[in-house]
């Protein structure tokens, strides 16, 4: 398997990537096994292209956070305003030079969240409610909500995908990689699949993508971090909300009401979905000086910026926003560039966190 390119820090995941996840829950321990391949003999690394679950030596975590805190003196005020209050123009300007052509599809995600492919998943049944709560009483539920949004907006009470049974949402969906997967893999009729980014350059590219249709997918423009602007959709209406690989260009200081904010979107035990950088992962330790903004946030040379989590701070963020943990996972690979003999660190972390019925 061919190791994810890497522009400045932005990660263009591979068609196929497989996963091992260290520190696993219950649930984990009975999930198949996608990534299998260990190195046990250090001299066999150039071997393979990656390997997985790769556990690091006290001496690399040492030198890994020397090499940040030698980076870490931040960006004069005036500069961080400006990248901060410039952030959909740097993603435009992203998205209008690589169109489509920078990140791969993510297949991978049927793997790790099965919740993505309800057929696939025993749990949920043919056209079900997935939230544990009574199928009328949760329509009824779903009403009053839908009303209380026409009355707000002035709008009938039909929404896209009001009669679906089945509603995903991606947050920072870029150019469709996760959304055009789950439409080709899902087949459940029930289903409709909502699409959000901060970039309107981005949504235009899916609008215009051959494979969206209206009648099981609505994209819009969505500034995740203005917790005032309104959905297309109401309250409690959600059975899944992705986010893969955007929480984390956000500013620090908007994360939690961001989450609390699109929390509010899924219906009692729906689940929110996230894998995203973790700490010391590869691509923060390849940061220059001049490119921090605050600590373990940083702004790449094209304008766009990334913050690398821990799993107590994703945990916190959840947490508060009324989430209960389902699972809460790093993710250690090594990849490894047999050419130029080059061995490379990634470090993502997974989550999965479920709204209480």
């Amino acid at each position: 398997m061919a190791a994810p390119r890497t522009v400045d820090g932005v990660e263009a995941e591979n068609t196929e990537i497989s996963l091992t996840l260290s520190n696993s829950s219950s649930e984990d321990s009975k999930r198949p096994q996608f990534g299998t391949r260990f190195l046990t003999d250090p001299r066999q690394v150039f071997q393979h292209n990656a390997w997985d679950n790769v556990e690091w030596t006290d001496e690399q975590e040492e030198a890994a956070k020397k090499k940040v805190s030698e980076n870490n003196q931040p960006l004069p005020l005036e500069k961080q305003e400006e990248y901060n209050s410039r952030a959909s123009e740097y993603w435009n300007e992203f998205y209008t030079i690589h169109e489509n052509r920078f990140f791969k599809d993510r297949h991978w995600l049927f793997t790790e969240f099965p919740e993505l492919a309800p057929q696939r998943n025993p749990n949920h049944k043919s056209q079900p409610n997935n939230s544990g709560v009574d199928s009328s009483h949760q329509d009824g539920f779903e009403q009053k909500q839908c009303r209380d949004f026409a009355a707000l907006s002035g709008d009938n009470c039909d929404f896209p995908g009001s009669s679906a049974t089945y509603r995903i949402l991606e947050v920072g969906c870029g150019v469709g990689n996760t959304v055009f997967p789950i439409l080709k893999t899902n087949n459940d009729p029930g289903l409709f699949v909502y699409c959000c980014d901060f970039s309107s350059t981005a949504v235009e590219l899916v609008k215009t993508n051959p494979e969206y249709d209206l009648n099981r997918c609505f994209a819009f423009v969505h500034d995740l971090s203005n917790v005032e602007a309104s959905f297309p959709i109401p309250d409690g209406s959600l059975d899944v909300i992705v986010l893969i690989f955007v929480l984390s260009a956000l500013h620090p200081d908007q994360m939690r009401a961001s989450i609390s904010r699109i929390a509010s979107l899924l219906k009692p035990g729906g689940v929110m979905l996230l894998r995203d950088y973790g700490r010391y992962d590869m691509a923060q330790l390849r940061f220059k000086k001049g490119r921090c903004l605050s600590e373990n946030f940083y702004v790449r040379g094209d304008g766009t910026r990334v913050y690398f989590f821990t799993q107590d701070e994703l945990h916190e963020l959840f947490a508060e926003a009324g989430l209960e943990k389902v699972q809460n996972l790093v993710d250690r690979r090594l990849q490894v560039n047999r050419g130029k003999q080059l061995t490379m660190y990634r470090v993502w972390i997974q989550c999965k966190y479920r709204k209480p019925c």
